[in-house]
Parts: C-alpha cells; sequence; structure tokens
C-alpha cells in the first residue's frame, strides 16, 4: 500500500512540475502586461469596433444622400404617327422634348437631413457603447486570467507546503517519534496538492488563452496580479445613483431625437412636390418649332399623409416611454451594482486582511507545534487546509470586487460630448 501511494506521488509530482513549467516560465520576468494595453489591444481587433465603425461611416454616407436635391428628367414624345388618311406615317408627327424639375415643397430636404443628422448621432454614440462594453468585456476576462494565475500561486505554496510536511513525517516516521500512518497520510495530502496545482494550471492557461483570443494577441508578459488588491480607500467606490449623462440614457435621448425628426419628416411629406420645366415640340407637318412649359403636381385625394403622420407620432410616444424606462431601469441599476461593489470591497478588505493573517499565523504555530510534537498531524492539515481555503476565498472576493467595481463603471460610463 505504501509503495503504490509513493509510486502515484511521484508521478503527480512529475506531471505538477511539468504543468508547472508550461505555464509562464516563457514569460517570466517580463514587465506585467497590464489591463490597459489588453483592453487597448482589444479596441484595435474587435469586430464589434469594426461594426460599429461602418455603422458610422454608413450614417454619415446616408447624411450626404438626404441632402441632395432630386434629379432632373427629360421626356420626348412623339405624337400623330401611325395613324390613317393624313396621320399615315409620320408626316405628322409632333416631336416634343421636354425637361422637368422637381421642386421640393414643405422642408422635405431639411427634414431628410434632420433624420440622417440624428442617426448619425445614434451610431456614434452607439460606436461608443460598443467600445465601453467592449472594455467591460476584457476586464472581466484579465480579471478572470489574474485571480487564476494568482490561484496558480496558492496552489503552489501548497504543494510546496505540502512536500514539506510529508518530508517532516517521513523524519518522524523513521526516527520512530510517529505512526507509519502519519507519512501515508501526508502522501496523500501531497498527492491531492500536486493534482490541485496541475488543475489550477490549466485553468489558468485556459483563461489566459481565452483573454488572449478576446485582444487579438499574445501577451508578452506575465498578468498584473497585483492590481486585483487596489481597493478603495472607504468601503466601496462612491458614485451618485443616477442616470444623467450615462451612456444609456444618452442612446435613449438618441432614439428620441430621431423619431421626432421622423415626425417631421412625415410631415413634410403631405405637401406635394411640384415639377415645372420648359420644353421644345417640332411640327413636322409645318416644319415649326414651339416652346411649351409644363406645371405637374399630385392631387393628394386618396393619400393625404395623415396616418404616415399618426405612425411616426405613435413611435415617438413609444420612444420617450421607453426613455422612462431605461431611466428607471438604470438608475436601479446603478444603485444595485453600487451596493454590490461596496459589499465585495468589505468582503475583500476582510478577506485579505484580518481573516488572512489570522489564517497564516494559525498555519504557522501548527507547523512550528508539528516539529516539536506539540501538535498531531490533524492538527497541522486542519490549519493548512485552513489557510488555503482563506487564500482562495480572498483572490475570489478579490475578482469579486473588481468584477462589480468594472459592472459599476460600464453603468456610469459618461456619454461623449457631441461632435466627439
Amino acid at each position: 500500500m505504501f509503495r503504490s501511494i509513493a509510486a502515484l506521488l511521484a508521478a503527480v509530482s512529475c506531471v505538477a512540475v511539468a504543468q508547472a513549467q508550461e505555464m509562464p516560465a516563457a514569460v517570466a520576468g517580463a514587465s506585467p502586461y497590464t489591463l490597459d494595453q489588453a483592453v487597448a489591444a482589444a479596441g484595435g481587433s474587435a469586430p464589434a469596433a469594426e461594426a460599429a465603425q461602418a455603422n458610422v461611416e454608413a450614417a454619415r454616407a446616408a447624411r450626404t444622400i438626404a441632402g441632395l436635391r432630386p434629379n432632373p428628367t427629360v421626356q420626348t414624345q412623339v405624337e400623330n404617327i401611325a395613324g390613317s388618311g393624313p396621320y399615315r406615317g409620320v408626316g405628322s408627327a409632333e416631336s416634343t422634348v421636354s425637361m422637368a424639375v422637381p421642386i421640393e415643397l414643405g422642408g422635405k430636404r431639411s427634414a431628410r437631413i434632420a433624420v440622417a443628422n440624428a442617426q448619425t448621432d445614434k451610431a456614434l454614440l452607439v460606436s461608443a457603447i460598443t467600445q465601453a462594453d467592449i472594455r467591460l468585456q476584457v476586464t472581466q476576462l484579465y480579471i478572470e486570467a489574474a485571480a487564476a494565475e494568482r490561484r496558480v500561486q496558492t496552489a503552489r505554496d501548497q504543494s510546496r507546503i505540502a512536500g514539506d510536511a510529508a518530508n517532516a513525517a517521513s523524519v518522524r516516521v523513521k526516527a520512530g517519534r510517529a505512526s507509519p500512518i502519519e507519512e501515508q497520510r501526508a502522501n496523500v495530502a501531497k498527492i491531492n496538492a500536486d493534482a490541485e496545482l496541475v488543475r489550477t494550471i490549466r485553468l489558468a492557461q485556459a483563461s489566459r488563452a481565452n483573454l488572449e483570443r478576446r485582444i487579438g494577441q499574445p501577451m508578452g508578459g506575465p498578468l498584473d496580479t497585483a492590481w486585483l488588491e487596489r481597493l478603495p480607500r472607504g468601503y466601496g467606490p462612491e458614485v451618485p445613483p443616477s442616470a444623467a449623462g450615462t451612456l444609456a440614457l444618452a442612446a435613449a435621448d438618441a432614439d428620441l431625437a430621431v423619431a421626432n425628426a421622423n415626425v417631421r419628416l412625415a410631415n413634410s411629406q403631405r405637401v406635394p412636390n411640384l415639377e415645372a420645366g420648359p420644353g421644345l415640340r417640332r411640327l413636322s407637318a409645318t416644319n415649326d418649332t414651339a416652346l411649351i412649359f409644363t406645371v405637374t403636381m399630385p392631387i393628394p385625394i386618396f393619400n393625404s399623409g395623415k396616418a404616415a403622420v399618426a405612425q411616426a407620432r405613435a413611435q415617438r410616444n413609444q420612444v420617450e416611454a421607453q426613455k422612462r424606462m431605461t431611466a428607471l431601469d438604470v438608475e436601479q441599476a446603478i444603485n444595485d451594482a453600487q451596493t454590490s461593489a461596496s459589499n465585495a470591497a468589505v468582503t475583500a478588505q476582510t478577506a485579505i486582511g484580518p481573516a488572512l493573517e489570522a489564517a497564516q499565523e494559525a498555519a504557522r504555530i501548527a507547523r512550528i507545534g508539528y516539529r516539536e510534537g506539540k501538535f498531531g498531524q490533524l492538527d497541522l492539515l486542519d490549519a493548512e487546509r485552513t489557510l488555503a481555503q482563506t487564500r482562495l476565498a480572498a483572490i475570489d472576493a478579490l475578482a469579486s470586487y473588481q468584477n462589480a467595481r468594472a459592472q459599476l463603471e460600464r453603468l456610469t460610463a459618461p456619454a461623449p460630448e457631441q461632435g466627439n
């Protein structure tokens, strides 16, 4: 039984060493790869950012189109041909060439431009929202990867501590000061610690690969794990729970501006346009020519445009109601995120402070006492287990706080000024 455990211990230890060498050995000694670097890299390669920029370009092109005036038309007409009697053939033909210039009335062109301007402003705002979403996504992946690297450090420490405990148990057994069961129990603890190290390293590698895939390039150094411990001096970030000036409310305002512009455009469409222009008529029978002038205007009998105006106004009312709903939802989301961030800050400050210090001190005393024969092995294992759990809890608390703060920053991100 003892030989089987020893063989398993050796195998798992070899795997752990191999995995540990695969992890950031290639980037050891390099300067930390910061969150800002990751966000900048992702912003330049994210498909969502490219799509948002293409949308802005399309909106600007639509603005150019909206400002164009309608094209004139040229009409050619031949009358009095292929008939009977004197109108047989083309001898009595009357040929007319005329040009008609559309004249837009009711402010249609300015209304189209207003709609295009509102849609361009909305496209610019969508681009800013996309950048804010990219930052949040990258931040969350960075937190996950940094926390995973912290867990690897903890797992390595626990593997080393378990190895020291196994060596100490072996010495005690050889000296006749302890039962062989203690050595076997210590070896099992070492096997479990090495297996946990392998698992943790693989999770860290997966988290790092996800982050690199998201930013579109490999990272040339270890992550800035110390960034996780940047906690507020007080209890949580002090951000007033107001939706004013945020991206979400600005998006609602942009939708309302588009709806108002569409109402104006619908009203302008109720005024009929004119088509007017000169023409030239040639009479083949006498070989004479004459000038003509035509004016054309549709009669709005069947479609007066009232239904289109009513539709546009109803859609504007819908957008106004949605804006009020958005304001309420954002206020609530900001308040909830602020509470979560504040609570997470308290938990993190406690986890990396008094709780961690007490667990470290208890483990230190247990190691000394075990070496001196004052404490039993179960006391040592319990103290080490508590320390490991406390360290992992501290990492989870730090990650939770950074995630909550990132969510709060996304919700309270200010809208860009007009023209930017």
